[in-house]
């Protein structure tokens, strides 16, 4: 595995790697997963997807200062790079960017990439300029290593619309591809968060995912206004106070609008603070699922 600290490095390598694949069966291209480190099986899931699909593919470890909030965790983000590291290489990926933040950003940034419309709704009204943060680093990667294809976790449901939006707006030359949540054996999501939750605050994180389970259940029964289940939803955490619920919604999946009914895929998405760690989670429901014969 090549490790690149620069950006001229790292689209050599890039280069290089893509005119000396020897992967002939899979699709050409490079594959890019972008990543915050402090991996976790959920990370690696995508390495895997990226690679069933791509000769090359590449990954990034970068904590990026501009989607975190003056109070929010950047200095205490987990940093664990020799193990990331390690893990990718594991993994048979190509290509890891690592760049220092003055690489990324040398100057005071003063240009913005910002999806209006969605970028203040769900987390990104709970965070205010938290999604400007991510759109414009990953605008950057998408311009520094040009990938084929980039692979994101369906568990950040709200950033895959928003960067499904700007690819689209944009015309950038890439196949955004959404990946399925991995989760603990107890149904807990995976999240580089969880290493913040002591023993009792693990347990209680579960009722995110005992919310959704909820709904799922109120609408497999039949219910499909939205309303009844978020109510029926939200009586998980009444039972749960010491859970700061942030907010659960049922939505379109691509616009993120709300919705009063379920008669098409949606999705319902849930953030809430487990002490001071927010974690967030979601699922999608359909009315036609497909049929398999």
């Amino acid at each position: 595995m090549i490790v690149c600290t620069t950006i001229p490095d790292v689209r050599a390598a890039c280069h290089n790697a893509r005119a000396s694949s020897t992967r002939p069966s899979l699709a050409p291209g490079l594959g890019l997963v972008p990543t915050m480190g402090a991996l976790h099986e959920g990370h690696l899931s995508l390495v895997r997807a990226a690679k069933n699909r791509r000769r090359v593919v590449a990954a990034s470890i970068f904590v990026n200062p501009t989607q975190f909030g003056p109070t929010e965790d950047f200095s205490k983000y987990p940093r664990q790079f020799d193990r990331d590291r390690r893990l990718l290489e594991n993994e048979g990926v190509d290509i890891l960017f690592a760049p220092a933040i003055d690489e990324i950003y040398p100057d005071p940034a003063v240009t913005w990439v910002v999806v209006e419309g969605l970028s203040d709704k769900l987390d990104g009204r709970s965070r205010p300029g938290h999604f400007r943060g991510v759109t414009t680093i990953v605008a950057k990667l998408f311009n520094i290593v040009e990938p084929d294809a980039a692979f994101f976790g369906q568990k950040d449901a709200a950033q895959l619309a928003i960067i499904q939006r700007m690819v689209q707006d944009l015309n950038f030359p890439v196949e955004i591809v959404a990946c399925p949540i991995v989760r603990e054996p107890d149904g807990l999501a995976m999240s580089s968060r969880n290493a913040y939750l002591n023993p009792e605050e693990r347990n209680r994180a579960l009722v995110l995912q005992l919310s959704l389970q909820q709904a799922r259940q109120q609408f497999e029964n039949g219910e499909t206004i939205a309303a009844k289940l978020i109510s029926a939803a939200k009586e998980a955490f009444a039972a749960e106070p010491q859970v700061a619920l942030d907010y659960f919604e049922i939505v379109h999946p691509g616009t993120l609008d709300p919705v009063k009914q379920i008669t098409e895929k949606t999705l319902v998405a849930v953030a809430a603070h487990v002490g001071s760690t927010r974690l967030i989670d979601n699922l999608v429901l359909d009315p036609h699922p497909a049929t398999t014969l």
